[in-house]
């Protein structure tokens, strides 16, 4: 597991899925299910990596009235 060891100023701005995931503290599959299913801001791909824009996954407040990640609406 990747435990965020960076300060806010020191942090990247685009993480990988494992990272994005111990941010969010959900699991990776969920992650990726939700980028699948264009729930996550921020995605990037390059090439057959994804990478995700810090600023915008801090950005999307949790309980926002959307759907939670991995859920249908």
């Amino acid at each position: 597991m990747i435990k965020p060891t960076c300060s806010a100023s020191s942090a990247p701005d685009f993480l990988t899925v494992d990272e994005a995931a111990a941010l969010l503290r959900v699991n990776r599959k969920t992650l990726y299910e939700s980028i699948r299913l264009g729930q996550v801001p921020g995605v990037v791909h390059i090439g057959r990596s994804i990478r995700l824009r810090r600023d915008a996954l801090l950005a999307c407040v949790p309980g926002n009235g959307g759907p939670a990640l991995g859920e249908n609406r």
